[in-house]
């Protein structure tokens, strides 16, 4: 006899042994729900509500951790943190429909919501002439262009009009699915720019690059909507807002009206001010949070759920500790029911880690972010240095569908 220890299975991994092990298929679902363990985390249950939650979890093979003083009610409510394979989670739902009290109806549409939208692994967003962009299948990649003089990493200000156009077409040649261009810098501690001046920056050069790739997809980076709306005249696709369409009050109008898909990111404050002393009690559900907030904000402006693509924002009004933990917690995020992308390219976190105070020598620590944004399935990552993200994208793909 032989034994060794898989890795998680994918479904089609998962049905392909049911089937060399000669096992009925109408075994798989019985078996799928039980190749994962999950951690669901509830914020203000019922202590009540936490007491029958621990009893059904624990009568299902599963466990949940609760507040010490849970069991004899000495507190009114608790956080709690859910253990259990998808199976027991869904066996937990249908129990729940019979028990409306406690606020266990509305935990139960909490649940039910979070492991619909963790299990969707594809969208497709419509953009210009009936062009789309489907997300999720493998990671994709979005090149940055900067028509700066100021972006924190030197060797990507390209504020010569022709430097730009060509950094643009170098990114499609090299892989790029998309490419995200922006004319003001968000770099901590940047100063706004008038949007005369970042519409100038960009304008010129979305047209010529529209011009030259009528099939490419287009990224405007800006927080302005006067900026967003000249960008998408001129040919941008995506809508690209740092600030959660937070900083200008007109812009969910505008996107909305344009009709184009939209980058929400979650940042607080401004460039200028974000990394003044950045403080969260949980970094992972405070951006949860606020993300779940813009969201709902930008739907009730008119803007399509199924348009908009999440990004959580690292390195603004966040610290190194802070990025870590949104990049090892992402699947976090996937409970929002949107693509996610990660822009981590040479950032202030990679140099910490690897004490590299030039952002010039950050590419392996930037890769090896990649590389885990792949093997994870993040829809998109944003970066510098294409040619080299899209080989190890393209590798991760490949061993990630490898039967």
């Amino acid at each position: 006899m032989k034994l060794f220890l898989l890795d998680t299975l994918t479904e089609r991994e998962l049905l392909s042994e049911i089937d060399r092990i000669g096992a009925d298929r109408r075994s798989f679902p019985y078996f799928s729900s039980k190749g994962e363990t999950l951690l669901a985390s509830a914020k203000g249950l019922d202590v009540r509500a936490a007491n029958a939650l621990k009893q059904e979890m624990l009568s299902r093979g599963g466990d949940i951790i609760v507040h010490r003083r849970t069991i004899d009610c000495g507190v009114p409510e608790t956080d709690a943190l859910l253990i259990g394979t998808p199976g027991q989670f869904t066996r937990l739902l249908e129990k729940l429909s019979a028990m409306p009290y406690w606020g266990l109806a509305e935990f139960r549409t909490a649940l039910s919501t979070a492991l619909r939208n963790s299990r969707r692994r594809s969208w497709t967003l419509s953009l210009a002439n009936g062009r789309k962009l489907p997300l999720g299948t493998n990671t994709r990649v979005m090149g940055i262009v900067n028509v700066t003089e100021d972006s924190f990493y030197a060797q990507s200000r390209r504020l010569e009009r022709e430097d730009a156009i060509r950094a643009a077409m170098t990114h499609f040649e090299d892989g790029a699915d998309l490419v995200d261009i922006g004319g003001e810098s968000t770099r901590p501690g940047a100063a706004d720019l008038p949007p005369e001046e970042e519409m100038a920056r960009l304008v010129p050069v979305i047209a010529e690059i529209r011009r030259l790739h009528p099939e490419g997809i287009l990224s405007v980076d800006t927080r302005k909507a006067l900026v967003a709306q000249a960008a998408a005249d001129a040919g941008a696709d995506i809508v690209n807002d740092v600030s959660g369409l937070r900083f200008d009050p007109d812009m969910a109008k505008t996107v909305s009206r344009l009709g184009v898909p939209v980058i929400l990111m979650h940042s607080r404050k401004t460039p200028g001010t974000m990394q003044e002393s950045p403080a969260y009690d949980d970094v992972v559900a405070e951006v949860w949070e606020e993300l779940e907030t813009a969201v709902e904000n930008a739907v009730r402006e008119g803007i399509g759920r199924e348009s908009i693509i999440l990004d959580p924002g690292l390195g603004f009004a966040k610290n190194a500790d802070h990025n870590l933990s949104l990049i090892k917690h992402m699947r976090a995020f996937a409970t929002l029911g949107r693509p996610l992308l990660i822009g981590h390219s040479r950032k202030s976190t990679i140099g910490r880690v690897l004490s590299l105070p030039s952002p010039t020598d950050r590419l392996e620590g930037t890769l090896a972010i990649t590389a885990l944004c792949a093997w994870r399935g993040v829809p998109l990552v944003r970066v510098h240095d294409v040619k080299e993200n899209v080989r190890v994208v393209r590798m991760i793909n490949a061993v990630r569908n490898a039967s």
